[in-house]
This record gives C-alpha cells, structure tokens and sequence, in this order.
C-alpha cells in the first residue's frame, strides 16, 4: 500500500485486507456505480433493494437491504473521500451534505492498489468507540465482509463491472 493508507486502531477499527483477482478499475467500478453494486453489496440470500451514489465529498452513499423475509433496511450516508481507482471513504456519521446523523454507526476506508493484473483490498470499518466495535465484529464483520468482497469478485469475472 501506499504511505497513505489509514492508520488503525484495533480498539476501535476493525479490517479486511485480501489480495483479489480482478483489477482495480473493475474494483472501483463495481463499488461505485448502482446498478453493478445492487449485485454483490449485502451476503445473498440478503439484496439490495434500491442505492443511489452522488460520488462526490459530501454526496449521498445510500443502500436499502431488504432480507429474504422482505424487510427493508435503509442506510444512508455521505462520501468524505472519492480518489478514483484508490481509496473511498464513507460515513453513516454524516448525511449528505455533511448533516450530522442522529445514529451514526462507522465510517468506511476502501484503500485500493494494483498487483499486478490484480488488486490489494483493504476495507477498514472505523467506530467511534470500543463497544460499537465490537458490536459489528459480533454482527459478523468479517464473514459478511468477506462474503461480499467473494461475491464482487464473482461478479467482476461474469459481468466485468
């Protein structure tokens, strides 16, 4: 990674790192584009029921899930980093425009790098403080995020992002 990457905290961050098959351009494509996203973003059977991406700081990150019994689960945030084919960050904390949330939750660092014909994916969940932390390691961080990361990686080799 680049001398850039997000410092960690393991009190209150928790990470995924992998080395994916598939290039960063695809990577990028499939995180930030609604219609490529809507297929791999939550652990199926889960789907995603409606996104809408302003990619832009400060621009609308929303996402419904919608579990197999129908329920819907909306999330909306804000991006506070776009550096394409890089790093996205994102947030719960803030709503679009930079509104502050009346739930915050954990912002998001996507750190992306070339390997070759590949890429280096590094997502850290950030929290702010130790009990939400370990909150969503116990909701099933890992597995969920590294579901869907297999799931996008399927998806880029079908579909090409």
């Amino acid at each position: 990674m680049t001398s850039e990457t997000f410092a960690v905290d393991p009190k209150l961050d928790l990470v995924l790192e992998r080395e994916l098959d598939v290039p960063v351009e695809l990577v990028w494509k499939a995180w930030t584009t609604p219609e490529h996203l809507r297929h791999w973003f939550v652990p199926k059977p889960w789907s995603i029921a409606a996104c809408e991406i302003d990619l832009r700081p400060g621009g609308i990150f929303s996402s419904t899930m919608r579990s197999p019994q129908g329920q819907e689960f909306p999330n909306v945030g804000c991006y506070l980093e776009v550096t394409p084919n890089r790093r996205l960050v994102f947030t719960d904390t803030l709503l679009p425009g930079y509104r502050p949330s009346p739930k915050p939750f954990f912002t998001a660092v996507l750190e992306l790098a070339p390997r070759g014909e590949g890429t280096h994916y590094r997502a850290v969940a950030v929290h702010g403080n130790e009990e939400t932390r370990k909150s969503h390691e116990e909701m099933g961080f890992h597995e969920g995020w590294g579901t869907v990361v297999d799931q996008m990686v399927a998806y880029i080799k079908e579909h090409g992002a």
